[in-house]
């Protein structure tokens, strides 16, 4: 699905959360953990989807805030954080201050930006002296089961599927952010499994967005390049991995 349709991701906003909510849960963890996120710690997610890493930092004690430009994603983050500073906005123009928040992240949402740098330049002027900006997306796609799925499916319809971004190739986050002025503190790869305990989860999971006729005609490709991934006792397990990087906003001179 086209990552900057804002209104055919909010046609899907509950299904992408019951299906994809917690995927990227590992990604979560490791960018808390290098940036210190905890009570009283004020995060930005830019992309925020549905909420489920404002829920994540909001247990961690955090004071979250978000930004998405669909409006039916927005809702649900409202409704599961009503407290929180959620905003329906484009993701290169965000409606705060400088200087707002403590750590500002974005989990596969500045691949979609209109141009990196200036997206990334968005997220940095949020950020306080000192502050951190965290991005992770998928890596690229020879480490990524659901790549070799989606893939298979898209050439049996006669589409070509894209190649990997620079986001996705090693160092490409890690030369992004030293462009944009950050000091990169950790950058790495974090594992991504995702399940479905069945044909139709794993169709529906990776067929997100299409209309019921396309999803039916495309089903048989998905399931049977996904038989490898089958387990034993039923369902699938698609191995995947995610290319993170966190950086520090310089600090303000003395």
């Amino acid at each position: 699905m086209n990552g900057a349709d804002a209104d055919r991701w909010s046609r899907v906003a509950a299904q992408w959360a019951a299906l994809w909510g917690g995927f990227a849960e590992p990604a979560w963890a490791a960018v808390a953990t290098a940036t210190g996120i905890g009570p009283g710690v004020r995060v930005l997610d830019v992309g925020c989807g549905a909420g489920d890493f404002l829920a994540y930092v909001h247990r961690l004690g955090a004071l979250p805030s978000g930004v998405d430009p669909a409006p039916g994603m927005v809702s649900d983050a409202r409704g599961r954080l009503p407290a929180a500073d959620i905003r329906r906005h484009s993701l290169s123009d965000l409606p705060w201050d400088d200087g707002q928040f403590d750590v500002v992240t974005a989990f596969n949402a500045l691949q979609f930006a209109p141009d990196l740098a200036a997206g990334l330049a968005a997220l940095v002027r949020v950020v306080r002296p000192g502050g951190h900006v965290a991005v992770a997306n998928w890596a690229e796609a020879s480490r990524n089961d659901l790549e070799a799925v989606e893939e298979a499916v898209a050439r049996a319809a006669g589409e070509e599927p894209l190649p990997d971004d620079a986001t996705r190739l090693p160092g490409g986050l890690e030369r992004l952010f030293e462009a944009a002025g950050l000091s990169v503190v950790e950058a790495g790869l974090v594992a991504v499994p995702w399940y479905a305990p069945d044909d139709d989860t794993l169709v529906r999971g990776v067929l997100l967005g299409e209309d019921p006729e396309t999803m039916a005609a495309r089903a048989p490709v998905a399931v049977a390049v996904a038989r490898p991934f089958r387990l034993p006792e039923g369902g699938y397990r698609l191995d995947n991995a995610f290319r993170y990087a966190v950086g520090r906003t310089p600090a303000r001179p003395r």
